[in-house]
């Protein structure tokens, strides 16, 4: 026994690279962590670590390790969940990451619903448009929109978002509704600076039986979900977001929708988490619950 929770403490301290972080996250005393390395790398004969004063990282002995540990404790959870109670509660912190796309009245409500499913399971929301480490920031899941590069993660795709071109109508009346996409090099534009690199971020557009990306170069550029939209209601120019972030605006006629009939594909949705071994009951529980219920959470803009 003492050999597994020292296995389990080594692979959260090989994920999250913080002797802090890891005693936070298994609720222990910072000692009881440097103890159990210790007293594991002892045991084997091995260094598992590099240590510095600012990061932990696995020695090549380390990274072996690891990956036969991730194998046992997942045959482990897997083998114990056989006989788990069906009804037992779900209990524990589920640190979730969203873009601030979903950061909305509608999609809050929904995971209110979740909490009342499931009392004992305490959220931890993190809202950024940026990409967030995972593992190195402690996060369990996060969502993310649009195509997603390769990496180390497992992502799961759970729907669909739809993408609305819209304008405010002070700027509509002041230069023009676009009718065809030729019309848009004539208007000014809402460009979204995406990622570290702070790349403009293409709009999309159906054009003879497929998305064509389309940049303009006027206008303002912004690198913030929320001052984005704002500009777009101000007048700056004519945007393009997920409706999801837009369902009060148009509503409300702040926005309105322009070239409906070249609307793109919807965008993907896909929740994504560092591994499928040994994966927290309230983790896989909450991807289960947002699986079935993506659909329902806002609407007309989200579908399966």
């Amino acid at each position: 026994m003492r050999l597994f929770q020292m296995m389990q403490v080594f692979v959260r301290l090989a994920e999250l690279g913080s002797f802090t972080r890891t005693a936070e996250a298994l609720q222990m005393g910072r000692p009881q962590i440097t103890r159990s390395i210790q007293e594991l790398e002892a045991s084997l004969g091995v260094r598992l670590f590099h240590r510095t004063t600012r990061k932990v990282r696995l020695t090549s002995e380390g990274e072996l390790f690891y990956e036969r540990a991730m194998a046992i404790l997942g045959d482990v959870a897997e083998a114990t969940s056989m006989f788990g109670r069906p009804n037992a509660p779900v209990h524990g912190r589920l640190r979730l990451g969203i873009p601030t796309a979903f950061a909305q009245p509608g999609f809050i409500q929904s995971l209110r619903s979740f909490t009342i499913l499931y009392p004992e399971v305490d959220l931890a929301l993190g809202v950024t448009d940026r990409t967030v480490d995972l593992v190195a920031e402690g996060v369990d899941c996060a969502l993310r929109i649009g195509e997603l590069p390769d990496s180390s993660l497992i992502a799961r795709q759970i729907g669909k978002v739809t993408m609305i071109t819209c304008a405010a109508p002070d700027y509509l009346r002041a230069h023009g509704t676009p009718t065809t996409l030729d019309d848009l090099r004539a208007h000014r534009a809402v460009t979204f600076l995406s990622g570290q690199n702070r790349r403009p971020l293409p709009w999309q557009f159906r054009d003879r039986g497929s998305d064509q990306p389309y940049f303009s170069h006027r206008g303002i550029t912004v690198d913030d979900s929320n001052a984005y939209v704002e500009c777009g209601v101000a007048g700056f120019g004519i945007l393009q977001a997920p409706g999801i972030a837009l369902d009060r605006y148009l509503a409300d006629g702040s926005l309105i929708e322009v070239l409906q009939t070249n609307r793109p594909s919807p965008r993907p949705v896909s929740v994504l988490y560092p591994s499928r071994s040994h994966l927290a009951p309230q983790v896989h529980i909450f991807i289960e619950w947002l699986r079935e219920q993506f659909p329902l959470l806002y609407g007309r803009w989200l579908e399966s």
